[in-house]
């Protein structure tokens, strides 16, 4: 039987636990490290930033900047841009990595699956036809086709140029 090793989940399990009462959507912004978490783009009231640990490459959050795990909290100008960030998202990995369609979703949470229950956020991740297939199933591991820093960089290069409509 051949091995087939997921290494990038060592980091994952590894890696430093927020403080009690921290939370990474409100940290990463707050550090003013951008390109080091992985930051897209910050709006007014919410930020994108890419999933360290993505379901497929170019997974994406868009994540208000106020700490709120409840939807309905939300006021209209976060929901509204929420929104608008979320279609420019798919616009830029439409443009950028030509998927073949998209799940998209709120986990509110943690019995939903919310990785970050504290904090509400919006996942963007785009599907290509035949990206599922035997991997998760049978051997518990995703396989990649991009590393998450060169998605970024990719991703991070197209931002800007959306305007072109």
């Amino acid at each position: 039987m051949k091995q087939l090793y997921a290494t990038w989940r060592m980091s994952y399990i590894e890696a430093p636990k927020p403080k009690s009462g921290g939370c990474i959507f409100c940290d990463f912004p707050a550090e003013h490290r951008d390109e080091q978490h992985f930051i897209l783009h910050r709006g007014k009231t919410c930020f994108v930033i890419m999933n360290l640990y993505p379901y497929t490459a170019g997974h994406v959050m868009v994540i208000p900047f106020r700490h709120t795990n409840v939807y309905e909290s939300l006021t209209d100008e976060e929901a509204l841009e929420m929104h608008q960030l979320t279609s420019h998202v798919v616009t830029v990995l439409k443009r950028v990595m030509r998927p073949d369609g998209f799940n998209m979703g709120i986990n509110l949470g943690e019995p939903a699956g919310a990785g970050v229950a504290g904090h509400l956020h919006r996942h963007i991740v785009p599907r290509w036809a035949g990206d599922n297939n035997f991997m998760p199933v049978l051997a518990d591991t995703r396989v990649l086709s991009d590393a998450v820093e060169n998605t970024y960089r990719r991703l991070r290069g197209a931002w800007d140029i959306h305007d072109e409509k």
